[in-house]
């Protein structure tokens, strides 16, 4: 099977890219080659800009596909530009969209891929709502072989879970508070990159899974207060924990007011009996307690990682006080 992963070397895909390959997968790469981590050995490396057509043309040059992934289309536009690229290329597109765009919040749990999408507050998740709109009109009117892939929060050992990075793993370090939207009880799922390759793979070249839509995730539930005392934990120290409103802090950071409002402030639990169905055998099977001690050991390794935000960090501080005066006798837990 011939495979192109446009992008490739990234959190989610290049766990994907790295079990393909082990599977025997003819895996070719399309990217412009500045990514920090590596092509797996064994994979064809395709040196090109998707966003600049005739780029792309070059690099393709007559290879056609049993499976195109585009991990990198995020607006109409690009969904636009590929469905004139590979019409007639490829057996099977995967869209890799977002299960931010289910409706948010959610008007009942789990979410299942026939949850409503419809998120009103962020635009990240309306441009991926348009993109999965326009491809079902291509696959309606003109059959172009579409599979949609709605990952959940996936990480890898470079990721920590919570808006600000390092900052907030250097605030734990030092003794310092630390923020946590709402009561810290809302649900939440974190899946492993390995265990999101384990579902992803056994879709590529998997005809059951044309014209359909799926998510993939871990079951693991964790309430927020469950993940930052996790990292807490694997750094081996105690995490003194401040729940503030998450409207609260969009007053002051909207961006990471957004993050929270069009996403983690709302609890969400996956129903992954569709994905267990189109790939049987497939379970997510690490834990958080074992992804968080990954994290933490990546960033210990090398202190070029252990970046601190001060703009950040001091904002943090401002949320604190500002909050803590309004709402006098709080304290950190």
């Amino acid at each position: 099977m011939k495979v192109l992963f446009i992008g490739g070397t990234g959190v989610i895909s290049s766990a994907c890219a790295a079990l393909a390959v082990e599977r025997g997968i003819d895996l070719y790469l399309l990217n412009r080659g500045q990514s920090a981590r590596p092509v797996p050995a064994g994979a064809h490396r395709l040196t090109g800009d998707i966003r600049d057509r005739e780029s792309a043309r070059q690099a393709l040059g007559t290879l056609t596909f049993d499976v195109v992934v585009n991990w990198i289309a995020y607006t109409p536009e690009h969904i636009e530009a590929d469905l004139a690229l590979f019409r007639g290329r490829t057996g099977q597109y995967i869209f890799i969209s977002s299960a931010s765009a289910y409706q948010t919040p959610p008007a009942s749990l789990p979410v299942t891929e026939s949850t409503p999408l419809d998120n009103p507050v962020w635009a990240y998740s309306q441009a991926k709502i348009a993109c999965e709109e326009r491809l079902w009109r291509a696959y309606r009117e003109e059959k172009f072989p579409v599979t949609i892939v709605r990952p959940s929060h996936t990480y890898d050992c470079t990721k920590l879970p919570f808006y600000g990075g390092y900052t907030v793993l250097h605030r734990m370090r030092e003794g310092k508070k630390v923020i946590v939207h709402g009561d810290g009880t809302s649900l939440w799922v974190l899946t492993h990159h390995r265990d999101f390759a384990k579902g992803f793979v056994g879709l590529l070249g998997n005809s059951r899974a044309i014209g359909d839509a799926v998510h993939i995730t871990s079951d693991e539930l964790l309430t927020w207060n469950q993940i930052f005392q996790a990292v807490a934990s694997a750094a081996g120290v105690e995490a003194r924990l401040v729940h503030i409103p998450s409207d609260f802090i969009a007053h002051f950071n909207p961006e990471w007011g957004v993050n929270l409002l069009g996403d983690k402030s709302h609890s969400m639990i996956f129903d992954n009996t569709k994905i267990k169905r189109l790939v049987p055998g497939f379970a997510a099977s690490i834990p958080f307690s074992v992804g968080a001690r990954e994290i933490v050991a990546w960033y210990m390794a090398d202190p070029a990682r252990q970046v601190v935000d001060p703009v950040l960090d001091r904002q943090m501080d401002e949320i604190i006080a500002a909050y803590e005066s309004a709402w006098p006798g709080q304290t950190a837990d």
